[in-house]
């Protein structure tokens, strides 16, 4: 019987975190980078009781620009595959 690879809990943590909140894997990428926790993404979402903060997707990118002085990481790889690529 072949071993099924499970994904480590701090990655599943991630993905679960982009499902919720519709988040796309440059977003979870870039947010990953930034040291971001996805425990308290629900605080930094909560939209419809606090309308003056940005949406999650925007909050993460402005942040992103802040720090590293660019749009997008120069490569984009889901969780899926870094933990693909980590199992090989």
């Amino acid at each position: 019987m072949a071993k099924r690879n499970r994904i480590p809990e701090k990655y599943q943590r991630w993905i679960d975190t982009r499902r919720r909140y519709h988040l796309s894997h440059a977003h979870i990428q870039m947010a990953r980078e930034l040291g971001l926790n996805p425990k308290k993404f629900g605080g930094l979402a909560n939209t419809k009781q606090e309308p003056w903060k940005l949406p999650l997707p925007e909050f993460i990118e402005e942040l992103y620009i802040k720090h590293f002085k660019k749009y997008r990481p120069d490569t984009v790889r889901s969780i899926e595959q870094m933990v693909k690529d980590y199992h090989k």
